[in-house]
């Protein structure tokens, strides 16, 4: 297998129709790369002109050595990673190819060298870690909520809690719009995130720079919608930016719990989302709603409610202190 390097435009023509995540888009990969202190490389495995296997890495020289991670911390984005397109649907092809491609791309990294640190978060799409394993990296699960989106919203609704239920049919009777923004909206969702994440003494490492030209990029090619809650004055209640790949639609930034007359609105705006992706809006392609993350305890009592499958993915990275010293300094370099 050869392994070579791409330009976006060749990264571009070399993305499946399938099985990739919005970040994996030209679009994510520019705007990231224009905000971040390391330096964009795009990996394609080739069998003769055929590419099945890709990889994104941001490539970071430090004093210390070397940070290839996919994809940088502190900017939002929850998986990248590798995605493999094998020709042959037998196992054991599928598997040499992936092994393949893994081996090629480590060996390009120097994943082996004692200076450099690595860093992985596969997308959903990516089922078969083993042979970052199996080259003495560290791996380590973790989940996220896919809620299957057909036609047939009636039973996706059936489908969800009854408390879930009751708030959509209370917050019907609020005197409140839910629809789609604009950029003006987007800066108010990324606002109050924020503005909660400080609340919170929790740390928010995105910029509103760069929040704004990723969104730009995206809703250019109707891969970005803000869906927004509004009052009976029209003023901003609360908003959620959704991000769209071929295949799902992504909760990627807002959802900060807000209540009307007394009525929290939070899941009728979930479900105006649901039934815009039932309504092929604004891409028939998708039908799954990513609620990006399963993670943690609190918030998955509230993402449980919506029925939706558990959904497994995967880290894969250099073992010890010195991956985290990495990872802090990335941050702080970038900002």
């Amino acid at each position: 297998m050869e392994i070579r390097q791409l330009s976006l435009d060749e990264w571009g023509r070399a993305l499946p129709g399938d099985g990739f995540e919005v970040f994996h888009t030209p679009e994510a990969l520019e705007a990231i790369d224009a905000h971040t202190s390391g330096a964009l490389r795009l990996y394609g495995g080739y069998k003769g002109e055929q590419a099945v296997g890709l990889a994104p890495v941001f490539v970071r020289e430090q004093a210390l050595g070397t940070a290839a991670l996919s994809p940088p911390p502190g900017f939002g984005v929850p998986r990248l990673g590798p995605l493999m397109m094998p020709a042959s649907p037998k196992q054991r092809k599928r598997e040499r190819v992936n092994g393949r491609f893994t081996e090629g791309l480590l060996e390009e990294l120097d994943v082996d060298a004692s200076t450099t640190l690595f860093r992985m978060v596969c997308p959903t799409s990516y089922p078969d870690p083993r042979p970052f394993g199996w080259s003495s990296l560290s791996l380590e699960p973790s989940f996220t909520y896919h809620l299957a989106v057909e036609g047939d919203t009636d039973a996706i609704l059936r489908s969800f809690s009854k408390s879930l239920r009751r708030e959509i049919r209370d917050a019907a009777d609020v005197d409140c719009t839910i629809d789609v923004g604009d950029r003006a909206d987007v800066r108010r969702i990324y606002e109050q995130a924020r503005d909660r994440y400080e609340e919170q003494d929790r740390g928010f490492t995105m910029g509103w720079p760069y929040v704004r030209d990723l969104t730009d990029a995206l809703a250019s090619v109707d891969r970005c919608r803000p869906y927004v809650v509004r009052d009976a004055d029209g003023e901003f209640v609360s908003g959620i930016v959704v991000l769209y790949s071929n295949d799902a639609a992504y909760f990627w930034l807002g959802g900060a719990i807000a209540t009307l007359e007394g009525t929290t609105v939070n899941s009728a705006l979930h479900w105006r989302i649901i039934r815009d992706i039932a309504a092929d809006e604004p891409l028939a392609s998708v039908d799954t709603y990513d609620l990006m993350g399963a993670n943690t305890e609190r918030l998955c009592r509230y993402k449980s409610k919506f029925g939706a499958d558990l959904v497994a993915y995967y880290t894969v990275e250099s073992e010890g202190p010195g991956m985290r010293a990495a990872k802090t300094a990335y941050r702080l370099m970038s900002r």
